[in-house]
């Protein structure tokens, strides 16, 4: 037989023989659970069951092998390691400043990123009352697609090129892969528009490469070289587009900060940028895995590393994986703006 042990009923509670469902051995478990949860121990749950279950027996074996299995899993934590990385100096230069003093250049990504985070991507209407909202609000600089993903992606572009829905006041970007075919198509959807952001990235991070691509680092800059030429290539063929590149190493923040700084520095050296013609370094938290003062100090020690620091433009586009993308987007350019100019690059991730 099991006897529940006379002691005060914990608050909220229910009293064994309540009902026909309430057994002596629930009850005991339902107790025990709340004792738990308020002591904040899983270790204070067993030793509560050892010392007031009494009678053993079989059921008491099963209910206590089972309550060890919850108990080892509840402390299997250990096997987790952090995702991302440190830059490899101290970096908080950030900190002596109480706010942003210098105000970003924004750049609206809900046309793309947003659109694609939808179950239903938006049409081509759908995409065009979007893109009159986005002027309406004075967006400057607004990313209208990757030409090269779907027919109604090029067509959208190719939409409000011919249509001459483009205020000259107004830089478009469009996003490509590094890859030879992607990058020829989406130069294609981007002829006769006046000021263009063309924006190329490939996947970095550690885990990528050893699981994804299987790839050494040398091949990942490669890939990243390569698509830098070929952007040269293709603009050389187009002189009425005022060009701006852009390079992301997808997956920065899961990226060791030396191997992040070396890909992106490879790139500046390949477009060599000057006054005017500046390049973009977009540093992504594509994954949010950290704390934001975690990426305030990526963020500075790239800003304080890359070549040609004032003719690179240092641009922040923070997910919202834990729930902290405003303080990474505010954090970021506070790190960014101590040693140039930098773009607050705005994310539609809920």
């Amino acid at each position: 037989s099991l006897d529940l042990p006379c002691r005060e009923r914990p608050v909220g509670a229910r009293s064994w023989g309540v009902g026909r469902r309430l057994t002596p051995e629930r009850a005991l478990f339902e107790w025990a659970l709340l004792d738990a949860n308020k002591s904040g121990t899983a270790e204070k749950f067993m030793v509560f069951v050892s010392l007031n279950l009494r009678g053993g027996g079989f059921f008491y074996g099963i209910f206590l092998r089972q309550m060890e299995r919850i108990v080892s899993h509840m402390k299997n934590f250990d096997k987790y390691r952090p995702g991302y990385y440190m830059p490899p100096e101290t970096c908080l230069d950030w900190t002596k400043k109480e706010r942003i003093e210098k105000a970003p250049l924004w750049c609206s990504v809900d046309l793309r990123d947003g659109n694609q985070a939808l179950i239903t991507p938006m049409n081509l209407e759908e995409k065009l009352e979007f893109y009159r909202f986005l002027l309406e609000l004075g967006f400057k600089e607004i990313e209208v697609g990757f030409p090269a993903a779907s027919e109604t992606e090029f067509e959208f572009l190719r939409t409000i090129i011919e249509e001459h829905m483009i205020p000259d006041d107004v830089w478009i970007q469009v996003l490509t892969q590094s890859r030879p075919h992607i990058i020829k198509k989406t130069f294609e959807a981007i002829k006769g528009a006046k000021n263009v952001v063309v924006h190329l990235y490939n996947s970095t991070s550690f885990a990528q490469r050893q699981q994804v691509f299987r790839k050494s680092e040398d091949e990942i800059v490669d890939i990243a070289v390569s698509g830098a030429k070929t952007f040269d290539e293709y603009a050389a063929k187009m002189p009425e587009t005022n060009f701006r590149f852009e390079y992301s190493p997808e997956s920065f923040t899961g990226t060791e900060m030396e191997f992040a700084l070396r890909i992106c520095n490879e790139v500046i050296d390949v477009w060599k940028p000057r006054p005017d013609r500046k390049v973009i370094i977009n540093l992504p938290s594509t994954v949010e895995m950290s704390m934001p003062h975690v990426y305030a100090q990526q963020i500075e020690y790239m800003s304080k590393n890359l070549h040609d620091r004032e003719n690179v433009i240092v641009s922040i586009h923070p997910h919202n994986d834990r729930g902290t993308a405003v303080a990474a987007g505010e954090l970021g350019p506070s790190s960014a703006t101590a040693s140039g100019p930098a773009t607050w690059t705005s994310s539609p991730w809920p």
